[in-house]
């Protein structure tokens, strides 16, 4: 016999787990379904994100920024290291426990709010009368039955069409957060997010890493006044970076991965390597679901369709995060989640696309919300713009990191915050104050009236509001 809820969601990723908990709050009984296991085949909820996305990766960075401060920056200090070694199998075992922490999270987070978790592939399997039954595969098959279902089944590493993944030399971010030994040669296909990130992390322990992006431009959706600073900070660090690249042919071996490709000039190359690491985007992940069977739509590029407040084509049916249009981002994710199960609940859930943060966690940190200045331009958006360096900024100075700036872009006739660009130390946690600031239609009169500690990064930001009006204090 089917098992009855009012809501069940598909995928326990940050938008699935979210939004099954904020359902649960609010007093619906919620199932939520996932197959994600760890090696023992435990359940490991959490999706992309905390198995191998989000938080792997920031464990991998921290450990092996330890390490390059231990190797290059203790000195500075007085402090005098000798016989330094990096064990990477202990830096994984740290990784992967750091993951579990989060997965046993997700669990008694699930038991605290009474959703009930399914451990499985769940799978469309027919609708009646407005009540859809989801089958749940696995070591313990089930049937579940509501009217109302959230799709959170997120996305996948996209291959480079004739190098598919192997794992071994050919990585996509699981592979590449699972390398056992620091590779002599390394190489990614792809400058964004996780390239850069994964890069960082081998750099750092002695990697000769080379990074093949195909676009002309270096970090193009970022500011290009912010991008350019980040480029200066990754060269001076010995992260090569080739823009304008076209891969032609990928063959690996018993001695590694051999990459063909014509450079910005049409000159055929040819790089050798120990491991190649491809990040070249993600698909919307709908494997398995069968949609097919109560007839959701899915677009071109297999996203599920969804209008702005994420419903689907079919009645009593959402779709959140990865799978449907819009940044692949965790926090774009919880957000809709919650939204979604406040629709469901009578109140009326909101996102706002234009005040989502991005970072990207290299060392200098990248982190920016709103507008860039070549946005505004093209737009014909009459703006004033305010940068204030970290080499002008005491606490920077005394963690021993100035690399970067703050940036603030503000109406020209309103003064309100149209954009926030940062490229620096604790980039993504200095943005937080710039998301509230635009949330509440801000002036950048008023972060430059506000009190902020001293001494801190954040007055960074302080004194960038006040270069909009051309009143600096400290530069």
């Amino acid at each position: 016999m089917s098992k009855q809820f009012d809501l069940i969601v598909i995928g326990a990723g940050p938008g699935g787990y979210i939004a099954a908990i904020r359902a649960a709050q609010l007093g619906m009984n919620v199932a939520c379904i996932d197959e994600w296991s760890s090696a023992d085949g435990k359940p490991a909820p959490g999706g992309t994100c905390t198995n191998v996305g989000c938080i792997p990766s920031k464990a991998l960075l921290q450990s092996s920024e330890h390490y390059e401060h231990a190797e290059k920056h203790f000195a500075d200090h007085g402090i005098g290291v000798s016989g330094l070694k990096m064990d990477v199998a202990k830096m994984v075992a740290r990784k992967d426990a750091v993951v579990k922490q989060n997965n046993d999270g997700i669990l008694y987070l699930f038991k605290k709010n009474k959703v009930t978790f399914f451990h499985g592939r769940g799978a469309f399997v027919k609708s009646v009368d407005g009540v859809y039954d989801i089958e749940v595969s696995g070591a313990a098959p089930e049937t579940l039955q509501a009217k109302q279902v959230i799709v959170a089944t997120g996305s996948r590493a996209r291959p480079l069409p004739g190098a598919a993944f192997d794992e071994e030399l050919i990585l996509s971010n699981d592979g590449a957060l699972r390398i056992g030994a620091v590779p002599k040669k390394l190489a990614l296909i792809g400058s964004g997010v996780i390239g850069l990130e994964m890069g960082s992390v081998w750099r750092r322990l002695g990697a000769d890493v080379t990074v093949l992006e195909a676009l002309p431009t270096f970090l193009g959706a970022v500011d290009d006044q912010i991008a350019k600073e980040a480029r200066k900070a990754f060269d001076k660090q010995g992260l090569k970076i080739e823009l304008g690249v076209k891969v032609t042919d990928v063959q690996s071996g018993k001695k590694g991965v051999s990459v063909s490709y014509t450079d910005a000039n049409g000159e055929a190359q040819k790089l050798a390597v120990d491991k190649l690491i491809v990040s070249i985007g993600r698909v919307p992940n709908t494997e398995g679901l069968k949609p097919e069977a109560v007839g959701l739509k899915l677009d071109d590029r297999g996203a599920i369709v969804v209008d702005d407040e994420c419903r689907t084509n079919l009645p009593g049916v959402w779709a959140v995060g990865d799978v449907v249009r819009g940044p692949m981002l965790a926090h774009k994710a919880e957000e809709e989640g919650v939204a979604v199960a406040e629709r469901l609940a009578g109140q009326h859930g909101h996102v706002d696309f234009n005040l989502i943060p991005w970072v990207i966690y290299t060392s200098p940190e990248i982190a920016w919300v709103g507008k860039t200045e070549q946005q505004l331009k093209e737009a014909g958006v009459k703006y004033r713009a305010g940068t204030f360096p970290f080499l002008a900024n005491g606490r920077a100075r005394a963690l021993g990191d100035t690399t970067g700036m703050v940036k603030i872009l503000a109406d020209a006739a309103t003064d309100e915050i149209l954009g926030v660009h940062i490229v620096g130390p604790m980039a993504s946690e200095l943005i937080a104050e710039a998301c509230v600031a635009m949330a509440f239609r801000a002036s950048s009169e008023d972060i430059a009236r506000i009190c902020h500690a001293h001494p801190s990064l954040s007055e960074s930001t302080k004194e960038a509001a006040l270069a909009v009006d051309k009143r600096t204090l400290n530069f």
